[in-house]
């Protein structure tokens, strides 16, 4: 077995095993789509509008909960000196963690959004293309979201800083995801935004 299938496997089981995996990012993800209806009105004609970017907005900031931990646990053990000294590079460290907060949180995450988004009134047949918008949205998050998390490495407070570094690199997904959405439901082509989307992923590299 591979030095980087053995972390992958070894980060997808600390993801589960320390914090339930995507159980509490799923919680806050459908809590906060619950509550925009009681502060904004049940009419459909208000939500239905806006139902794709509020999705998009809870899908970032669910998207944030379990950064803080990404890198700190193998600061804090020692691991991490371990990693470096180990046969992957730490850019190959960098995408497996990554990739593993990906499959770990994001992909869940990415197929609750539908569902938010649909219970906002959103139509039901524009379900695929928010499934994978969110799909590639969320992988951005994961890349992204892991760059802040290392930047932020060993800091007092580094949940408030990684929040502060990330969020606003999280704004440029969250306006190609609804911009595909809006663009759809226009009549226009949703590739121009999903394109842009599918590039996010690449933004930590350069």
């Amino acid at each position: 077995m591979s030095a980087g299938r053995v972390l992958l496997k070894r980060e997808l089981s600390l993801a589960w095993g320390g914090g339930g995996g995507p159980l509490l990012a799923c919680g806050f993800f459908l809590a906060l789509t619950a509550i925009v209806p009681l502060a904004a009105g049940g009419d459909p004609r208000v939500l239905q509008p806006v139902a794709g970017g509020i999705a998009w907005i809870a899908l970032a900031l669910a998207s944030l909960l379990s950064l803080e931990r990404l890198f700190e646990r193998d600061f804090e053990d020692g691991a991490l000196d371990l990693l470096a000294l180990g046969p992957l590079p730490l850019e190959a460290v960098f995408a497996v963690k990554a990739l593993a907060q990906w499959l770990a949180i994001g992909l869940p995450l990415a197929v609750a959004a539908p569902v938010a988004a649909i219970a906002l009134g959103a139509d039901p047949g524009w379900a695929p293309l928010i499934l994978g918008s969110a799909l590639l949205g969320s992988l951005g998050f994961a890349f992204t979201g892991a760059l802040g998390a290392a930047l932020a490495l060993g800091s007092k407070r580094g949940g408030l800083l990684i929040a502060v570094v990330v969020l606003p690199l999280f704004i440029p997904p969250v306006i190609f995801g609804a911009g595909a959405l809006e663009q759809a439901l226009t009549g226009l082509s949703p590739w121009p935004a999903l394109a842009l989307l599918g590039a996010t992923p690449c933004s930590p590299w350069r």
